[in-house]
């Protein structure tokens, strides 16, 4: 998004209640010593998380996001989010290095379409990723995370559920290993047709009444791994109970205030099965020793160039049509992977 209006004022995208969201022209913040004025290019809705926001799902007793500094406070109406923005640096404050003028550069940032920041907080887009490829650098840190927690082996059986953008990049990482077989669950057809294009032996459609019986045709034994990344709590059964003895199960997706009600007192009561809870703010406690996050987001970008995800943006609206953007996501999900302001 392109703005040519002086630099005092800025749009931003603000979830306002339920189901409501507003453009707002909102003052900058003075630029101060140490701090650099970055016009947004691109900024990538992440579904999952937002549309949480946007059904008003969200958790009522956490903070947004503490390991964010742009995501500060509670979740409550009126809120700014996002987490994925692309910009070039167009002025720089006092202090602050000449070479960053003009820089193309990433940020954790709510939809805004400009905005005040520490170059500290930017991370510099390198050679060979374009500005498109770059608002995948989160969802990409995420799919990484999956694959460090859920430890693929050589010869498993893995399924993922949920082919969102998220379980798509996932799918992507998983299919460079050598697995014994991989076999992914997306109900819309779209995203079925991209997993398999990804390297997924198999996509099938979890509304279909034969698919348990399919994936324990698949899986005699049950699955060494599976990831549940479809944000759907009733998924998770569905994974515990195709998951074989002392498997692992890896919950990538955040359910906010949805609730989950599980089968435990079947044959998970004595199948070991291992329930992991994976989220990319942190690294695993027993690989913190090696990985930084330094570390972790060069992974990520090199990811990124090996699967390329800027073709999965199906979308691309400018921010005044943000109302317009979600409305889409939630309403025609089968036509959407990626949205992009």
């Amino acid at each position: 998004m392109s703005y040519n209006f002086h630099h005092m004022n800025r749009l931003s995208v603000y979830f306002t209640a339920p189901e409501q969201v507003s453009v707002l022209e909102e003052k900058l913040p003075p630029l101060e010593a140490g701090q650099v004025l970055v016009r947004t290019l691109f900024s990538a809705i992440s579904p999952g998380s937002e549309l949480l926001l946007y059904h008003g799902d969200f958790p009522q007793d956490i903070p947004v996001d503490k390991n964010l500094p742009a995501l500060t406070g509670e979740f409550a109406y009126p809120l700014k989010y996002g987490y994925s923005v692309v910009g070039q640096v167009v002025e720089v404050g006092a202090g602050i290095d000449s070479t960053w003028n003009n820089r193309l550069v990433f940020a954790f940032q709510p939809h805004t379409s400009h905005f005040v920041t520490n170059p500290e907080a930017l991370l510099t887009l390198p050679e060979g990723i374009n500005p498109e490829e770059a608002l995948f650098l989160p969802n990409m840190e995420t799919a990484v995370n999956f694959l460090m927690d859920g430890g693929p082996m050589i010869g498993e059986g893995v399924i993922v559920f949920g082919q969102g953008i998220v379980g798509l990049l996932t799918t992507a990482l998983l299919s460079q290993f050598p697995l014994a077989s991989l076999i992914t669950l997306d109900r819309y057809k779209l995203r079925r047709t991209i997993s398999l294009e990804l390297g997924a032996q198999v996509c099938l459609n979890p509304d279909q009444p034969d698919t348990q019986h399919q994936l324990l045709v698949a899986f005699p034994d049950g699955a060494d791994l599976c990831y549940e990344l479809s944000g759907t709590p009733a998924a998770l059964n569905q994974a515990i109970a195709v998951t074989g003895y002392n498997g692992r199960v890896v919950i990538g997706s955040w359910y906010g205030q949805k609730r989950a009600d599980l089968d435990l007192g079947g044959r998970f009561h004595r199948s070991r099965i291992r329930l992991i809870s994976s989220q990319v703010s942190t690294i695993a406690p027993d690989l913190q020793g090696r990985w930084t996050k330094a570390r972790r987001f060069n992974l990520a970008w090199e990811m990124i160039k090996r699967v390329d995800p800027s073709r999965f943006i199906t979308h691309r609206l400018p921010v005044e049509r943000a109302s317009e953007a979600y409305q889409l996501i939630d309403q025609n999900p089968e036509e959407t992977v990626q949205v992009i302001f």
